[in-house]
């Protein structure tokens, strides 16, 4: 009999300790979601104070840009007018010291370029005007605009006929400047041998770019990082030349704008490849 008066005891007993754990556990789950809030309120602060601070970089260099523009311009213009002798004959000393004024004008005119250009991007203001246009057209012009800065007989551009690449709907404006910072480069980074252009099929609806050049090529430990903003690799030949480390990293960024992608391949001693692989026709685009 004292048995069974004991059982709604225990019973009683044990629903109370159900109860306190089932309270503790409540009050833990409340304190943990407390927790999480504040951490997401401190995470979305933190997000906010970097999206500023990014916005304010990109307004630096987009205002740094355009301020620049304006005396090198000048310089340009001014070392112009020497070079053609509007102001009288130069001597040799002379002609030699305003061309290499007018060299560095124009590679500051390139870095101001490309500060301005990935601001634009980080800001995302960049538009893109996609549109119908044939491959051997773009090639073309990229051989004209070449022509005038082959400068070093012992280096040949190539540019192979497209075979089998259809028209292309997409910004042709930006797939011209990705492709002029791969040939700058290759052209930079060879000193003889040749520069190679060329323009595949994929059959999946892509069409891969290549840039293929025999100079001194990238090690291996370098191929992802060149592809970051100011990232330069140290090189003898890398020395004598000037740059902001800008261009391949806004490549980068401008082939995802078009729905792309970039890629390297490359080995010291044996040249590289830079290749961009883009969409015939961009998704988000609606062509007539």
């Amino acid at each position: 009999m004292a048995d069974q008066a004991d059982t709604p005891d225990k019973l009683q007993a044990a629903l109370e300790e159900s109860r306190r754990e089932a309270h503790e556990l409540r009050t833990e789950l409340e304190e943990t979601n407390r927790g999480v809030l504040a951490l997401y309120a401190e995470l979305d602060s933190q997000a906010e104070q970097l999206r500023q601070a990014t916005e304010l970089k990109s307004r630096f260099l987009a205002y740094m840009s355009h301020e620049f523009r304006t005396p090198i311009n000048s310089m340009r213009s001014i070392t112009r007018l020497l070079l053609d002798r509007v102001d009288g004959p130069l001597t040799e000393e002379q002609e030699k010291q305003v061309t290499f004024i007018q060299q560095n004008a124009a590679e500051f005119a390139e870095m101001v370029d490309d500060l301005l250009d990935l601001a634009k991007v980080e800001a995302g203001r960049v538009e893109i005007s996609p549109a119908w246009f044939e491959m051997v057209d773009l090639f073309s012009a990229l051989r004209g605009m070449f022509k005038p800065v082959l400068t070093n007989p012992a280096v040949n551009l190539v540019f192979e006929e497209p075979q089998n690449v259809p028209k292309l709907y997409t910004d042709d404006r930006k797939l011209s400047q990705i492709l002029r910072n791969f040939i700058s480069n290759a052209l930079k980074f060879t000193p003889k041998g040749e520069v190679r252009v060329s323009a595949r099929f994929e059959g999946d609806g892509m069409v891969t770019f290549a840039v293929h050049d025999s100079g001194i090529g990238i090690a291996p430990e370098f191929h992802e990082s060149i592809f970051q903003d100011f990232s330069q690799v140290k090189s003898p030949l890398q020395k004598r030349l000037r740059g902001t480390g800008l261009g391949l990293s806004l490549s980068k960024k401008l082939a995802e704008l078009l729905g792309g992608s970039v890629r390297l391949e490359s080995e010291p001693g044996k040249g590289s490849v830079f290749s961009l692989t883009i969409p015939i026709q961009m998704e988000d685009a609606k062509p007539e």
